[in-house]
């Protein structure tokens, strides 16, 4: 593993609130297949250590759940909701693969970079945000989208884009949701073959 110094430099140990937590999920298995906890393990330790995980907290779980420490680097080096390094205080996840890109993912990050001065991958010299580029996030009716304190923000263009960033500056939560005022995932252009006549649904 290709780990730079301040990825391995930090210790790491759950506070007593999260080990009592993880005893209960590590619980939920039978004996013997402990290890598929290891997932909300790696997130409850990413909440707790500021949104990223030290090489340290890998090898704590591994250690907690007797698991080869590469299977569990494995398990957060594939999945893009682990951050192997420090993020900025307000984490902006873009999704840019085929269904996001083809309704306009280019115009989302190329507000964000207008408005952050920073690119995918990158986090602001003040520390406040970073921007990743992600996979599908499962929305691709609703794209482009982007995610923020794991609220999907829908049906984005450039000014829409800017105004979420510009909410969050302000110390705002912005709504979450589609900003074309699309109820869940119906059709753009409204219902179609469900349209129900004559009276209520």
């Amino acid at each position: 593993m290709n780990m730079t110094t301040e990825q391995t430099s930090e210790t790491f140990v759950f506070t007593s609130e999260n080990l009592e937590w993880a005893k209960g999920q590590i619980a939920k298995y039978p004996e013997g297949r402990q290890a598929s906890a290891v997932m909300p393990l790696l997130h409850q330790a990413q909440k707790q250590n500021g949104g990223w995980l030290p090489m340290s907290a890998i090898d704590y779980i591994a250690d907690m759940l007797e698991m080869p420490k590469m299977r569990v680097y494995e398990v957060a080096s594939f999945y893009s909701m682990y951050n192997l390094k420090p993020i900025g205080k307000h984490l902006i996840e873009v999704c840019t693969t085929t269904p996001c890109w083809l309704r306009g993912s280019d115009d989302v990050v190329s507000a964000i970079r207008e408005e952050l001065g920073i690119g995918l991958g990158e986090t602001t010299e003040d520390g406040e945000f970073t921007v990743l580029e992600v996979e599908c996030q499962g929305a691709c009716v609703n794209a482009p989208v982007l995610v923020y304190e794991e609220g999907f923000y829908e049906d984005l263009d450039g000014k829409s884009t800017k105004e979420i960033i510009e909410a969050i500056k302000s110390g705002a939560k912005p709504a979450c949701g589609s900003r074309v005022g699309r109820k869940s995932s119906e059709p753009a252009a409204g219902l179609t073959s469900l349209n129900v006549q004559g009276g209520d649904a």
